[in-house]
């Protein structure tokens, strides 16, 4: 399937009658706006067609709902019917995230690694709203109050993980589908607890937003199967973050490739 083929499946779903379809060609991302609430949300379109080789029309009926779930958010945002008494959470973006909403609201937001940033989200159930200063004005609620809110809920997902072992290296993956599965990477709890049971070394790993993979890296044949696993993930998440891993020692988070040159270093040092 190509760029133009997703996009007319798209319009027989939904319709140009409601919706407005814009898409560039250069960025890969299609534009679409609810002509009733004048409001609009991107779709980075590579991600779908990737898993449409596999998935065909489920991933069609996974991005349609999507996009109904998002607008109807919207829709009660418009109408006043979104309690800021929610729950938020926080949630992962690569730093090449746009830091303001199409209405030119800044994002609330927090540094987190030199590739990737920390959002802040309410939960609307089926979907969330990224918060922005101007919400934040209309609730009277300060930033500080939020991130403290959101720390708390991260720290109260339920963290179900499937283990899997390649070449001698064991590798989790925290899959959920509850939209925060790499928001998970903030629960040092989790982080720590994790820790106790990593023989080699600890790997941490945010492709895209539906995971978070923790790698147990036991020899150097485990680097090189984590940076194909990160790569393919990220390629194909819908909402793709950093194909980059950490490494996870101490409570810091450090990229493997600084990490390879500190070794590099270090082993000169010791000769």
């Amino acid at each position: 399937m190509q760029a133009q083929e997703l996009i007319r499946v798209l319009k027989t779903k939904l319709s140009e009658e409601t919706y407005e379809y814009d898409y560039n060609r250069e960025t890969n991302k299609l534009r679409l706006t609810h002509k009733a609430i004048n409001k609009g949300i991107d779709i980075s379109v590579p991600p779908i067609l990737a898993k449409y080789e596999t998935k065909k029309e489920q991933v069609i009926e996974e991005v349609i709902y999507m996009i109904h779930q998002t607008f109807q958010a919207m829709e009660k945002e418009k109408a006043g019917d979104i309690n800021p008494s929610s729950s938020i959470y926080p949630v992962i973006r690569s730093t090449s995230f746009p830091t303001k909403s199409n209405e030119g609201n800044r994002f609330i937001t927090k540094d987190h690694t030199a590739e990737t940033r920390i959002y802040y989200a309410l939960d609307l159930g089926k979907t969330y709203r990224l918060l922005d200063e101007k919400m934040l004005e209309g609730w009277g609620i300060r930033e500080t109050e939020i991130r403290e809110k959101s720390i708390f809920q991260v720290r109260n997902l339920v963290n179900n993980y499937k283990k899997d072992e390649v070449a001698g290296n064991i590798f989790y993956f925290f899959n959920n589908n509850d939209g925060y599965d790499a928001s998970r990477i903030l629960n040092e709890s989790l982080l720590k607890e994790m820790k106790k049971i990593i023989i080699g070394d600890m790997t941490i790993s945010v492709p895209h937003q539906d995971v978070m993979i923790i790698g147990d890296i036991r020899n150097e044949t485990g680097y090189d199967v984590l940076a194909q696993m990160t790569m393919h993930f990220f390629t194909v998440g819908t909402v793709p973050i950093t194909s980059l891993s950490f490494i996870y020692e101490n409570g810091d988070l450090e990229p493997i490739f600084i990490l390879a040159k500190n070794r590099v270093v270090k082993e000169k040092d010791e000769k």
